[in-house]
């Protein structure tokens, strides 16, 4: 029996790793052929340096001995291919030296796949600079959405002209590969999913929703934090609860923060709040729990609440969406978040930030009618320069209200999409054949 070893060269972000780490998981536990070794680089904190060729020579000779390894013992399984994540495109040309294929596996959705080769032929065929469509009221028709889609809504790594360029290179480089690997599935985004197959894009394989459900390696004090949320959540009612988190990124200044509190406050509803503290002015870092969130909340605020509310930092988002107390998910709309809330069929008010989270956003409201609108096109970037528009307690209220009465059509119609999500993964279901293709694919690489 040919044994094959396939490469995976993730970016270190948590949002990122997880996924990708999970997809391997699945991978090794369908066929005994496959092995999978993973590749970790660190990042450098300064994000103006190209962060990946510093690691070239390190991957290029980890993989040398891999090779060699296989080379001098029979028994040891055959390089077959490098799995690389969207931000590591620099390594096909590793791959390319060693005479073997490249594959993507993408953390975020297939319209947005779509929506990169869309904009990249847009600026390589037809000459037009997509930051132009900054601040324009302008719809684009694409073939991976069903329906128009505001310029306003566009990533803003597409409407920067600093930024545009790797974007551009990132989807140049995409079309060299052998096969894309989607964290989707074909009835959440069948559209986006048959547009590939009429353009000159490679094969795509959804093979989601892939999500990290098990809690192993829990530190001791987030236990602890688990289980009191856990408490907390069975003291609710059924059904009772909006959860506002926004992502390993998310966080917001003081206004903000005091315009979420006083939505939250005049709604009336019951909520668990996951509220973290930006990074300093200008760092790229992750948001940090605060030791006292009296210090940026309304005065009162925690005591007038105290029957009906809780604040949290860190937050065991699966843990939260499965809970029967929970009704409705305030979110960033990051992507891993969406199939999370699908899974659970809690529907979401959408708030995006940053990334693709706007095109998410566009696609649970508008292609899929499955949430509600706090503000679509909102956006904070992940360097912060403290001029973010502020969205007022009256706009939150408003959308948490919607999102708390959402009519029962739209929740039996999320409840369907959720049992497919499970079905997709089951022997049999579309993304377990999809899988099952990929595999006999890289296999027959091989030969």
């Amino acid at each position: 029996m040919k044994k094959a070893e396939l490469v995976f060269i993730p970016t270190p972000g948590i949002s990122h790793l997880v996924s990708t780490v999970e997809v391997a998981k699945l991978l090794v536990d369908r066929d005994g052929r496959l092995s999978i070794t993973f590749l970790i680089m660190k990042l450098r904190s300064d994000p103006k340096i190209d962060r990946f060729i510093n690691s070239k020579p390190h991957v290029k000779e980890e993989v040398f001995k891999l090779v060699s390894q296989s080379e001098s013992s029979p028994d040891s399984p055959s390089l077959a291919g490098f799995v690389l994540d969207m931000f590591c495109t620099s390594m096909i040309d590793v791959a390319n030296e060693f005479g073997v294929p490249s594959y993507i596996f993408l953390t975020s959705g297939a319209a947005f796949l779509g929506l990169q080769f869309y904009v990249q032929a847009l600026h390589d065929e037809q000459k037009v600079d997509p930051t132009e469509f900054k601040g324009s009221d302008a719809e684009l028709v694409m073939p991976c959405l069903a329906n128009p889609l505001p310029a306003k809504v566009l990533p803003s790594v597409m409407l920067n002209k600093e930024w545009l360029p790797n974007m551009l290179s990132q989807a140049r480089r995409f079309r060299e590969t052998k096969g894309i690997i989607i964290n989707t599935f074909e009835e959440l985004e069948s559209h986006a999913i048959n547009s590939f197959s009429k353009g000159n894009s490679p094969p795509v394989y959804p093979v989601g929703p892939i999500l990290n459900l098990n809690r192993d390696g829990d530190r001791e004090e987030e236990s602890d934090k688990r289980k009191d949320i856990k408490q907390w959540l069975d003291d609710q009612p059924l059904s009772s609860v909006v959860y506002l988190c926004f992502g390993s990124m998310g966080s917001f200044g003081v206004d903000q923060v005091k315009e979420i509190a006083c939505g939250l406050e005049q709604s009336g509803h019951r909520f668990l709040w996951s509220l973290r503290q930006p990074p300093p002015k200008g760092k790229i870092e992750p948001p940090s729990d605060y030791t006292n969130p009296r210090e940026v909340l309304p005065e009162g605020f925690l005591d007038r609440t105290a029957n009906i509310g809780k604040i949290i930092g860190w937050a065991p988002q699966t843990d939260i969406l499965a809970h029967p107390s929970v009704r409705g998910f305030v979110s960033h709309c990051g992507w891993n978040s969406i199939l999370e809330s699908i899974w659970f069929g809690v529907p979401i008010a959408a708030w995006p930030l940053y990334a693709e989270q706007q095109l998410n956003a566009f696609q649970i409201i508008v292609e899929l009618g499955l949430g509600v609108e706090i503000k679509m096109d909102y956006r904070r970037e992940f360097i912060s320069d403290g001029n973010e528009t502020v969205i007022s307690a009256g706009e939150i209220e408003r959308g948490v209200r919607c999102l708390m009465e959402l009519c029962d059509e739209k929740r039996e119609k999320l409840k369907e999409m959720s049992g497919k999500s499970r079905k997709a993964l089951e022997n049999g279901g579309s993304s377990f054949t999809w899988l099952g293709r990929f595999i006999q694919d890289t296999m027959d690489h091989l030969k």
